[in-house]
């Protein structure tokens, strides 16, 4: 194999992980986005290895949710539902406790994009 493609490969691999325990933290935190860094694991993972990517594509908790967005690019209502709420309690929580104004409002900002990303995202049907 061209030392090129398995550079590209390892790279990719990297991305992968480094992109799922992102997303795995940001089930807890809130200013991380999970969706995002879940979707960019998977890609890469397609990109590099087909055992992972078929490792992540059968997980109980991730599959389904990348299977819906990388076959039929959407994600269901309901899903979308608790998303923006899970979201929504974990910003009020975070900005509860923040006390700089400016975090709070940082934390406002982000909540308004990623819940604008969300709602564009096509809705599937069941």
């Amino acid at each position: 194999m061209d030392v090129i493609v398995i550079v590209k490969k390892n790279i990719l691999l990297g991305i992968a992980w480094i992109s799922l325990i992102l997303g795995g933290i940001g089930i807890f935190l809130p200013l991380l986005p999970t969706t995002p860094f879940i979707l960019l694991s998977a890609f890469c993972f397609q990109k590099s290895s087909e055992r992972f990517h078929q490792w992540i594509l059968s997980s109980p908790v991730f599959g389904k949710y990348i299977r819906d967005y990388q076959e039929q690019k959407g994600i269901t209502l309901k899903n979308k539902v608790i998303a923006i709420i899970f979201m929504s309690v974990g910003m009020l929580y975070s900005a509860y406790k923040v006390p700089n104004t400016h975090m709070r409002i940082f934390l406002g900002v982000v909540f308004i994009a990623v819940s604008y990303h969300i709602l564009k995202i096509k809705t599937l049907k069941k």
